[in-house]
């Protein structure tokens, strides 16, 4: 029996990763015993498993002070300020992508609770230049706040786990297509926006060059990702404590292909090309590849393909775009 909390439970991949451990308990270690829910806007509770649900601003030290008396055994740190948003107000993001990581690793070194702990990270702690294929132990290159932020973050976790405080791994998710629901402010929003929003009859707009490539993984590898990542032996840690997440590379273009075989014509043709230096700038720097020699051989899962993805979320929102319940 295990006890687990979310930090950003009410986002999209807190809120799948939720309702996995109501389904199947956490891998490795069984039932979930207690379960607690924060973010910033107060949670809903997974379906079949009772669960605490708290609304926290991370930002402050004695609210997660609170949470970890709570005396969790596995953390899954998802909260963040995305992309987008983290460039264009810099304290916030720094806020609450730095000083609140910091003070929940305070607040278990504190409290002398060592929980393991997943970190959700990105791939935006790379920019150009970086190789074709990224390896894994290509050094930070960050060219973003955001990617800065996370830098920042996992070498704190790997830190404080060094000293014992924490044991921590972090994972560095690819960009989640295709994300279901609202956009938000990610600056890789529009990966998913010229998929999600076609097939529901509305306009989208492509911000940069078709031919750009970028790295991807769908919603339900990523939560697999950090679910395994939560279930690691300690041994597994030996090679490093940050692992670069699997994923796809695909080109915006093969996106649009798919998107076009199947669900047609019409659809494809709602997504219209203006560009926006802004979005450029920062996608464009990201990598678009990576050997995850590391995650392979600890038996991280990837997606087979883009036809794939769309089709689990056509599959997945089927419901929202017909009106069903």
């Amino acid at each position: 029996m295990v006890r687990v909390l979310i930090l950003g439970a009410a986002g999209m991949i807190g809120r799948r990763l939720a309702d996995r451990l109501a389904r199947e308990g956490m891998p490795g270690r069984g039932p979930i015993s207690a379960l607690l829910l924060a973010d910033v806007v107060r949670p809903v509770g997974p379906p079949g498993l009772e669960a605490e649900v708290r609304a926290v601003d991370i930002a402050s030290a004695q609210a997660v002070k609170d949470l970890i008396a709570w005396r969790p055994d596995v953390i899954f740190h998802l909260a963040a300020i995305v992309s987008g948003a983290a460039e264009e107000n810099f304290t916030l993001g720094y806020d609450i992508n730095v000083k609140a990581t910091w003070s929940l690793l305070e607040a278990l070194r504190l409290a002398g609770h060592s929980a393991r702990l997943v970190f959700s990270s990105s791939v935006a702690v790379f920019g150009a230049p970086v190789p074709e294929i990224v390896p894994d132990d290509f050094h930070l290159t960050p060219r973003s706040s955001y990617g800065a932020q996370k830098a920042i973050c996992e070498l704190l976790v790997s830190d404080y786990s060094r000293k014992g405080f924490v044991d921590g791994v972090s994972l560095r998710l690819p960009t989640i297509v295709v994300r279901p629901g609202a956009p938000n402010a990610a600056a890789s929003g529009f990966l998913s926006g010229i998929l999600r929003e076609p097939l529901r009859g509305v306009a989208a707009n492509l911000p940069v060059d078709p031919l750009s490539e970028v790295w991807i993984a769908s919603p339900g590898v990523a939560v697999k990702s950090l679910l395994h990542a939560a279930a690691l032996p300690p041994q597994a840690t030996d090679g490093g404590r940050v692992i670069n997440g699997r994923g796809l590379s695909v080109s915006v273009a093969d996106m649009i292909a798919a998107l076009r075989a199947i669900a047609g014509g019409a659809v494809a043709d709602l997504i219209t090309h203006t560009p926006d230096p802004r979005i450029a700038a920062i996608v464009g720097s990201w990598p678009k590849a990576f050997a995850c020699d590391q995650a392979r051989s600890l038996g991280f899962t990837v997606d087979t393909g883009i036809d794939a993805i769309l089709r689990a979320h056509i599959a997945d929102t089927a419901g929202e775009r017909t009106g069903d319940a």
